[in-house]
């Protein structure tokens, strides 16, 4: 069993197929690190290539500060010769330079636009983290590392791609989601950030995709409009309206606080623990046995 804090399930907000609920803590933290996207804007976190020549699946991480800085999996940051997305949620201790595992999500381009990465405020659909966490909980639960398929990536942001009828010369992700930029936003508006939240867990067409929790409010008001930001992708995908319970809600979240864990070697601080079923792909981050990450991806 994972350092996983009792939860209490709140009231559903639903725009068009997309219902989000709100989890909330029983006891909640203040968070100990500083979030990625803070860290890259004003320079105490750099992410570059590894080399000059670059490596697909490795970044460079540089973190110059006093404080842990957190990577959320999933997010994407761009930049460099290429667009990626986090394959994990990592912490980089203080004063620490290390390496990122990512994937790319633009594989048509190889080539400089910037020397340095920023977090570009978006996020990988349910179905591309369901890839990325596969392959990833398959890889680390071996002693591979935290190393995901990258070609099962690149086949799902070209999939989506061509449903939502969106294109782009280099095959950028963030190209589908500029193209659909109103609707994220009218999305993320209406089912916006409620008061107190460490967490959600998304239903699409009657189906829970996905659930994250964190331990501090301060964090999951920060991210919570940048998760739903990929998960409106797959929304729009979704040909039915179909409700979940908070019952159904419930388990999924006690599958983080049950689930038979595997303790996997951390890309950076803390600790990682991975789970895989037939319903869900699972991970959870902790630092001193405390929660910093929970998250559980629709396997089905």
């Amino acid at each position: 069993m994972v350092a996983v804090p009792n939860v209490r399930v709140g009231s559903p907000v639903t725009h068009d197929k997309l219902t989000v609920f709100p989890l909330f803590l029983e006891a909640p933290l203040t968070p100990i690190y500083r979030l990625s996207e803070e860290a890259l804007a004003d320079g105490t976190a750099v992410v570059e290539e590894v080399t000059e020549g670059g490596s697909v699946p490795n970044l460079a991480v540089d973190n110059k500060g006093d404080t842990l800085v957190l990577f959320v999996e999933g997010q994407e940051l761009r930049g460099a010769k290429q667009n990626r997305v986090l394959n994990s949620s990592v912490l980089i201790a203080a004063k620490t330079k290390t390496v990122l595992p990512v994937s790319c999500v633009e594989q048509g381009r190889w080539r400089y636009v910037s020397k340095n990465f920023t977090s570009s405020g978006n996020h990988g659909s349910s179905k591309l983290r369901a890839v990325l966490k596969k392959s990833v909980n398959s890889s680390t639960m071996s002693g591979g590392g935290h190393s995901s398929d990258q070609g099962a990536v690149w086949t799902e942001v070209s999939r989506q791609m061509n449903s939502l009828g969106s294109s782009s010369a280099t095959m950028a992700m963030s190209d589908t989601m500029t193209s659909h930029q109103p609707a994220i936003e009218r999305h993320i508006a209406e089912v916006a950030y409620s008061e107190g939240a460490s967490g959600l867990a998304v239903a699409i067409g009657g189906k829970i995709v996905s659930v994250d929790l964190f331990d501090a409010p301060e964090t999951c008001r920060k991210v919570w409009p940048r998760v739903i930001s990929g998960m409106v992708l797959d929304s729009m995908e979704e040909a039915f309206v179909a409700t979940v319970s908070e019952a159904d809600v419930t388990a999924a979240v006690e599958t983080l606080r049950t689930a038979r864990w595997q303790s996997v070697a951390a890309a950076g601080a803390g600790e990682d623990q991975r789970t895989e079923s037939a319903q869900w792909h699972g991970s959870v981050l902790t630092l001193n046995g405390n929660l910093v990450h929970g998250s559980l991806v629709s396997a089905v």
